[in-house]
């Protein structure tokens, strides 16, 4: 599959899992460590790769959604997306992802707003990257 992209996200990381990762505007800047639940040091004010996915996750989810409510005009009043980002050892060695998504909508229907959550999901970039190769539920609640 050939994409033609409109847009492009510059970052550098040093260190590893015990670093550093800045974009290259300087926007987002934080200090990394593993944390103790997988060995590392855990350190405190630090964030890991699976914080920063899942808050781009849940902020892509929530922009595809918006996007085919529009196109679907069935329009919530609120939206918000709550990404979990696990991560753990695969059978086959290595380690992999796991992610839950719970998305609160507001102002629809239980069945209008599955029929939302799932167009959003058809088209975001974080699902299409993933779908297949990662384990992902998502929960959709209404408010």
């Amino acid at each position: 599959m050939t994409i033609n992209a409109l847009y492009t996200a510059y970052a550098t990381a040093t260190g590893g899992r015990n670093g550093h990762t800045q974009s290259d505007d300087g926007i987002v800047s934080v200090d990394l460590s593993i944390p103790k639940a997988l060995g590392g040091p855990g350190k405190p004010g630090t964030t890991t790769p699976e914080d920063l996915f899942a808050a781009g996750y849940a902020a892509c989810l929530g922009s595809a959604c918006e996007f085919m409510s529009r196109q679907l005009r069935l329009i919530p009043s609120s939206l918000e997306v709550k990404a979990a980002v696990g991560i753990g050892q695969i059978p086959s060695g290595g380690f992999g992802l796991t992610v839950n998504l719970t998305v609160i909508v507001g102002g629809l229907s239980q069945a209008d707003a599955e029929k939302v959550v799932a167009a959003g999901h058809s088209i975001c970039p974080y699902s299409n990257a993933i779908r297949n190769n990662v384990e992902t539920s998502i929960h959709v609640k209404t408010v």
